[in-house]
């Protein structure tokens, strides 16, 4: 989930720009910007053109940009994607950029993704186990 959500702002800004068209456009790929990022996640993903993905961006293609219920139905077939194929989703999130993260100041902790630990970050703190 937290992938399919990260890809989401790269692969509408793509279908935005170039509509049911996005997973033919090649020209500019190479380029850095968000729309190029969305098109090359968009066509690793529904790059094999299948009908299902061709009504999925054209949904998305043909309706307004704050149209809920289009974009919804994008994300749950990027979702089903990423859980049908773990690899994938590991590749696509590989494709997001890096965001640099910084802590500042005594004992501070920078956490980049997600955290499924304790942090602790006081002097003599004790941390029991339930199990």
């Amino acid at each position: 989930m937290d992938t399919a959500n990260n890809v989401m702002p790269f692969v509408t800004a793509a279908i935005d720009a170039y509509g049911t068209g996005v997973l033919a456009k090649t020209s500019e790929l190479a380029a850095d910007t968000e729309v190029a990022r969305g098109s090359r996640i968009l066509q690793r993903v529904f790059g094999r053109g299948d009908a299902h993905s061709r009504q999925v961006i054209g949904q998305v293609a043909g309706a307004k940009p704050d149209d809920e219920p289009s974009r919804t139905a994008l994300k749950l077939a990027l979702m089903e994607a990423f859980r049908t194929d773990p690899l994938l989703a590991r590749e696509v999130a590989a494709m997001l950029p890096r965001v640099a993260v910084t802590a500042a100041g005594e004992r501070s902790v920078a956490v980049g993704s997600g955290n499924s630990g304790v942090i602790v970050t006081g002097d003599g703190d004790r941390l029991e186990s339930s199990r």
